[in-house]
């Protein structure tokens, strides 16, 4: 009778990281919104928070009995079964998402532009106040963006270590607010790939992101979140110009399949309509826990 709660309570977890991996996996919306909107990102934050480096130390130093404190620390059963879910998502949506981009790139690129331009408008609303400064730093992330766009177009290939540094990157983007770890990893030129490897299992690519993400998450995860404290409206101002910049390689690659404004228009407002239904859900539950 006691496994019941039990059960019912990792199912529900099962289920959010199911919705939170499916958001992940789609260059645009942020599985952390989701979690906020399911009512975990606390917990999520605090499990994650939890996590010490430092622990590392009393594995190499034989101290089973100290990694074992630091370890009752961290909220594993419910870590293992949300990334459960958002495992099994990115293994079903792969070879969906590969076969849009296959048969129906205009329309799959466009609405990946309507995601991503709507991200960045609801990123840019949170500044509080709009400064010079801010426009400034608005113009630099555009033109970071912009550059960035560019390497869609570099054959940086698609080598362990490359794959590695996406996912340091992308992992990274996705502590971020409204900045989306797939969209990083598109812009890296390193997406239809990851998509191929998750489809295939080929465990030494999957294993060379998450392993990058991990590092990455690990050690640049505080300097993040002491620039979004000290520095907000620089940030997101930057954060915004970054995404509008790099919407350049979203056109260009949709532009390469097709006529974007005549055969994708409809899929792009259907973007910006999706990003805009998943704010609205987030403002509705931050109202009710007001």
């Amino acid at each position: 009778m006691t496994g019941g709660p039990d059960i019912r309570e990792h199912a529900g977890i099962y289920l959010r990281g199911l919705m939170m991996g499916a958001c992940d996996i789609i260059p645009g919306v942020s599985g952390g919104t989701i979690a906020l909107i399911t009512g975990i990102y606390e917990r999520l934050i605090g499990a994650i928070g939890s996590i010490d480096p430092a622990s590392a130390k009393h594995l190499f130093r034989g101290d089973f009995r100290a990694l074992f404190d630091d370890l009752e620390k961290i909220d594993i059963p419910f870590l293992v079964v949300l990334l459960a879910g958002i495992g099994t998502a990115f293994l079903a949506m792969s070879g969906v998402i590969l076969t849009l981009l296959t048969d129906h790139a205009v329309a799959t690129y466009s609405f990946f532009l309507g995601l991503i331009i709507a991200s960045a408008i609801v990123l840019f609303l949170e500044i509080q106040s709009l400064r010079a400064s801010t426009l400034v730093y608005l113009a630099i992330g555009a033109g970071v963006g912009f550059l960035l766009a560019g390497i869609g177009h570099l054959d940086l290939g698609h080598s362990l270590p490359v794959i590695f540094l996406t996912g340091m990157v992308a992992l990274c983007a996705m502590i971020l607010p409204g900045i989306s770890g797939a969209y990083m990893t598109l812009v890296l030129n390193q997406y239809e790939f990851m998509l191929a490897a998750l489809r295939a299992i080929s465990l030494p690519e999957i294993i060379a992101y998450i392993s990058g993400g991990v590092i990455g998450i690990l050690l640049f995860t505080k300097g993040l979140k002491y620039l979004l404290a000290t520095h907000p409206e620089a940030m997101l101002a930057f954060l915004t110009g970054l995404m509008l910049g790099s919407a350049r390689m979203l056109w260009e690659k949709g532009s390469l399949e097709g006529d974007m404004l005549t055969g994708g228009w409809i899929f792009f407002i259907v973007g910006l309509v999706l990003v805009g239904a998943v704010e609205y859900m987030k403002w509705r539950y931050t109202a009710s826990r007001a």
